[in-house]
């Protein structure tokens, strides 16, 4: 082991090997010792604090109604009360993204990943317990501040511990694993009451934290450490026209990911009914069969990855694919429910890119930015859902309910093509440089 990294599922090498010595160690080991990184504590822990996060996300719109009714709410204060909870579920994660990002790159990726997990632990114990719609709002900001943290630590801890040969598959791992705690959450909401759901969630995150014990810091973190160099500074990315650029381009690839959930699937009961489809449609189970889509996209989209040596090519494909999936949707006039939930796979396949979307984000920029871009670009576009249903809301009440929300998809999804166009491909660059400003 190299103190800094934690390297102890790599081949031997003398403990005063350089960094450019081990990465060429790594590329030139067999098969099975990259399956045992790829497979490392580092990646492993990652993966796990993002199953919390996604676990949380869709919790809350499973239980939302049962769990407000728990606390004394009825009628329209359903759905007012709980668009309010998750706005402020959004604002934590808003602020939590650009809290933790620069935390990230002045104090180190593991510190976050502890201090993130703590709090939404916390906060999802005493949610368990919440009597109040002010003590329900209070923690539900609070669980999305630490589970803002989460996935871009995680991405950024994989992409500099992994060589860059191999780092696609470590974070399509992370995503795969992670959007798999939908399905968790589905499963523990249908199980057990609200309460007990958040306090499983709560003693995850706590199981999470022990494990997170025995991961070592990034060796490029470490050797950032001694450097007189500018880290995390956020403002930075808004003072040179190039940042700002790849920063707002890597945010705006994700806008159909969150057209797809906070339009389509979130609002797929009525449009089930619009399209005539024979059966009822339930949002928990088009939900599930989104994020079912979801792992086996993230999968796909990373193996792509690397057997085409190519991150750009494999979004632009996915993106492709999520345009054939919507024009499907529209297209299930009079299927069967079930059909119609296929249809729901499909589009949770098509955002299945989520993985690459990440890690095109980290590798973009330097490591002294890396953590703060890479924590505040997934919570910036999980963010854009307020702006893109709003959007829904007034197409759909000039053009109705289907051709309002085929404006907007379609909308999202050149942003995101113009988007891709202007990043650079990034499957083959070295990640250990610095940003350079004041």
């Amino acid at each position: 082991m190299l103190k800094g990294r934690l390297f102890f599922t790599m081949p031997r090498v003398p403990a005063t090997a350089t960094v450019r010595e081990l990465r060429m160690t790594c590329s030139e080991g067999n098969t099975k010792n990259v399956v045992r990184q790829v497979l490392g504590l580092p990646v492993i822990v990652a993966a796990l604090g993002y199953f919390v996060d996604i676990y949380d996300l869709v919790l809350f719109s499973i239980v939302r109604v049962p769990s407000l009714k728990g606390i004394g709410l009825s009628g329209q204060e359903l759905i007012d009360k709980g668009v309010f909870l998750l706005n402020m579920q959004m604002a934590g994660m808003l602020l939590g993204g650009i809290l933790w990002g620069v935390l990230g790159d002045r104090k180190g990726r593991l510190k976050i990943m502890f201090g993130s997990i703590f709090i939404y632990s916390v906060a999802n114990l005493a949610n368990g317990m919440a009597n109040s719609i002010e003590t329900y709002a209070f923690l539900r900001f609070m669980a999305g501040v630490g589970l803002a943290g989460e996935l871009g630590a995680g991405i950024t801890l994989v992409s500099e511990v992994l060589h860059r040969s191999i780092r696609g598959y470590g974070t399509m791992i992370v995503a795969t694993v992670g959007v798999s705690g939908a399905i968790l959450a589905n499963f523990v909401a249908k199980q057990f009451d609200w309460r007990t759901a958040f306090v499983i969630g709560g003693i995850l995150g706590l199981l999470l934290l022990l494990l997170r014990v025995s991961v070592a810091e990034s060796g490029m973190f470490k050797g950032m450490e001694s450097k007189e160099v500018a880290k995390g500074n956020f403002l930075a990315l808004f003072t040179s026209r190039d940042r700002f650029g790849r920063f707002m381009n890597s945010i705006l690839i994700g806008l159909p990911s969150w057209f797809v959930v906070g339009v389509l699937i979130t609002f797929s009961p009525e449009f089930a009914r619009a399209l005539a489809v024979q059966g009822t449609v339930n949002a928990g189970n088009a939900v599930m069969y989104c994020y079912m889509g979801l792992v086996a996209g993230d999968l796909v989209s990373g193996l792509l990855s690397q057997l085409l040596k190519s991150r750009k090519k494999v979004v632009l494909l996915f993106l492709l694919l999520t345009v054939a999936a919507v024009a499907g949707y529209f297209s299930a006039a009079g299927v069967s429910a079930g059909s119609f939930y296929l249809i729901c796979g499909l589009l949770g396949f098509g955002i299945g890119y989520w993985a690459i979307f990440v890690t095109v984000a980290a590798e973009q920029f330097g490591t002294n930015l890396r953590a703060t871009v890479a924590t505040t670009v997934p919570n910036f576009v999980r963010g854009m859902t307020i702006p893109i249903t709003m959007l829904f809301q007034v197409a759909r009440k000039v053009l109705g309910l289907e051709m309002g929300a085929l404006a907007v998809g379609a909308l999202c999804l050149v942003i995101a093509l113009i988007s891709l166009s202007l990043l650079q491909e990034t499957f083959h660059k070295d990640l250990d440089y610095f940003e350079e400003y004041l």
